[in-house]
């Protein structure tokens, strides 16, 4: 959420910044819902100034033994015109905070300023035995098969998930579910045993008010999976109004939600949280893209980055935060580069966005791994997320998120990067101590 006071302190800069996302700002019917409520507030109070002039002059009045009826009416009248003014304020307020749920945070001024992804900024690449600044792998001495021709020889299967669940979903078996399962706990190692990330284990289901705080709600409720709507399946009266019930499309959600109405200690802070989930994506506007393999899919595993930081420290955290996910690319030994994502392409709560992307050799291209966010106080305020500072009032929290990483794509990048030309697949080094010290995946007999 937008910060009010600024809006109505620099609404130019605000529509300004807006426009380099391509948000068109209204701001003729933000001055008008301004112009109403200042009047209601004006009115208001002096409508409760009256009620006490009138007070103390029927008091006057009666110690004076004089007729008092005409200011006594005026009085019993005032109760019900405040009534009547405080829902005049509530629906103006209620209209304001609606609308402005759905616009997007205002970029850092460092974000290069863009409408699409052409126009997002490389930073830097790592290509193993290559430091030159523009290096790609070197090519294979043989014809390079995809993640689907590499990974169906050793137990990636799409028909079994397509019979159980429909088309972008997988069946992993033997041993390159292990692989799977091998990336994702070495993942969660490096993040909690060298990078001070506290491993979390959160539901998988979470309310529309959780997602509401987050940003994912309303602008982006198709993308998600309902579980049920509200007043559905809820029996247990300790568990309150009933809310919409959605599958999370990521632990930020609830990494990030763990704060919702919390005024944290500033001794707290900062806060580095992670788990391993699976996450579930309706995929709504994707418009058919990577509907081959799993790029693109209605479930897949993530391991997640969130902190949760003092204002003053939120960039220094997210240069943190792309070095500790550049830091198991490296181990894995793939190639990748960090790219600084221009305004029209960063995702609706990120003040400020760096990805990560892998190198594909059988697509030639490189493709996003992780996307590492500060999203600044923004989704604290729908959060009221906050921290008490040693002097003055609590201060809205800064968050931050990232992949760290994406396990199904890391996946990807291991079979298509380390597959060999006769459709074994090498193990990367630093994952053979999960893998029961075996170096190679081996195609199963047909």
């Amino acid at each position: 959420m937008l910060d009010i006071t600024l809006l109505r302190k620099n609404l130019d800069e605000v529509v300004a910044a807006l426009a380099t996302r391509g948000v068109v700002f209204d701001t003729e019917r933000f001055n008008r819902l301004e112009s109403r409520r200042k009047a209601v507030q004006v009115e208001t109070e002096n409508l409760q100034a009256r009620r006490n002039t009138v007070s103390k002059l029927i008091g006057q009045l009666k110690a004076k033994g004089e007729d008092a009826s005409k200011e006594m009416a005026e009085s019993k009248a005032i109760p019900q015109q405040l009534h009547e003014l405080e829902k005049e304020l509530t629906a103006i307020q209620s209209e304001l905070h609606e609308w402005l749920s759905g616009i997007p945070n205002l970029p850092h001024a460092s974000v290069p300023v863009g409408e699409s992804e052409e126009q997002n900024v490389e930073v830097r690449r790592w290509v193993p035995g290559n430091a030159a600044a523009d290096a790609l792998p070197t090519p294979f001495d043989f014809e390079t098969q995809d993640h689907v021709a590499v990974g169906e020889k050793l137990g990636l299967d799409f028909e079994a998930a397509r019979k159980l669940s429909g088309a972008r979903f997988m069946v992993l078996r033997g041993q390159i579910a292990k692989l799977h399962r091998a990336l994702a706990q070495f993942m969660l190692d490096v993040q909690t045993e060298e990078h001070g990330y506290t491993e979390c284990y959160t539901p998988y289901i979470v309310n529309s008010s959780t997602l509401y705080g987050t940003g994912q709600l309303p602008k982006f409720k198709e993308d998600m999976f309902w579980v049920t709507k509200g007043g559905q399946n809820h029996t247990d009266e300790e568990e309150g109004p009933a809310e919409d019930l959605y599958l999370i499309s990521t632990s930020e959600i609830t990494l990030t939600g763990t704060v919702r109405d919390e005024i944290l200690a500033s001794t707290e802070l900062p806060m580095r949280l992670t788990a391993h989930t699976p996450c579930f994506r309706s995929e709504a506007g994707s418009g058919g893209r990577d509907t081959r393999g799993i790029i693109r899919q209605h479930q897949f595993d993530k391991v997640e980055m969130v902190q949760i930081v003092h204002p003053e420290h939120s960039y220094a955290a997210l240069e943190e935060m792309v070095g500790h996910a550049e830091s198991i690319l490296q181990r894995l030994g793939l190639p990748y580069r960090v790219v600084s994502l221009c305004t029209g392409d960063m995702g609706f709560s990120a003040a400020k966005t760096y990805d990560l992307e892998v190198w594909l050799p059988a697509q030639n291209t490189w493709r996003e791994i992780s996307s590492i966010s500060n999203c600044e106080a923004f989704q604290a305020r729908r959060l009221q997320a906050r921290f008490r500072p040693e002097k003055g009032r609590p201060e809205y929290v800064h968050t931050l998120n990232g992949s760290g990483l994406a396990v199904g794509r890391a996946l990807v990048a291991v079979l298509e990067n380390y597959q060999q030309a006769d459709g074994s697949v090498v193990i990367p080094e630093v994952l053979r101590p999960y893998m029961g010290g075996e170096t190679h995946l081996y195609p199963t007999e047909a």
